[in-house]
């Protein structure tokens, strides 16, 4: 058997998509379900090459993952970070923005093509922000929170135009939080405050 031989692509692409959401901490039941593969499998895989192989700064997480939407937008910082994300999203044909501005998923359910363009988004987004504020997890929740369209939606700004992630309950002033984190800092500035 050569690991190069058609007939293991496929597995082999699952075993490489299970490596890199590993290393970003996902959580087994966000691996299998763009893998497919088993949680033993998982947890196999884990053991083997990260935890008997030395490198201990990878932790596993446990429980369910996140599912609130107010780390999103509780300030202008994270919503910025969130409307990243959402960018990157549009960009690695994750999903897509009709002329409603309501977002649409591009895939009916999770597989392992989408999974590589998820951990593409996402270490992207890792590159963009020295400060981080959202784990693969939390990423994860954003792509399933926006493509819902219920208690996230993409709002335009009133000064630039530009979409931004709204909380869909909460009262909104349309600006988008490049424009108010500009508005902060100038006043920061005229206040003589770096």
């Amino acid at each position: 058997m050569r690991l190069t031989d058609d007939r293991y692509a496929g597995e082999r692409s699952q075993f490489e998509l299970a490596l890199r959401m590993i290393r970003h901490e996902a959580r087994t039941r966000t691996i299998r379900e763009c893998t497919g593969l088993s949680d033993d499998r998982i947890r196999k895989v884990f053991s083997t090459y990260f935890r008997n192989g030395g490198q201990t700064s990878v932790k596993r997480r446990r429980g369910k993952s996140p599912r609130q939407v107010q780390r999103y937008v509780k300030n202008p910082a994270s919503q910025l970070q969130a409307t990243t994300l959402v960018a990157l999203f549009c960009a690695g044909l994750l999903v897509r923005i009709d002329e409603n501005d309501e977002v649409h998923a591009c895939w009916p359910r999770p597989d392992v093509e989408f999974g590589h363009r998820l951990c593409r988004a996402y270490e992207t987004y890792l590159l963009l922000h020295d400060d981080a504020k959202l784990n693969f997890e939390w990423a994860w929740n954003l792509f399933h929170c926006i493509s819902y369209n219920d208690e996230l939606y993409l709002a335009t700004c009133s000064s630039c135009s530009l979409r931004y992630v709204q909380d869909a309950y909460a009262l909104d002033d349309n600006t988008c939080p490049t424009c108010e984190i500009s508005a902060t800092s100038g006043t920061l500035l005229a206040h003589g405050k770096p």
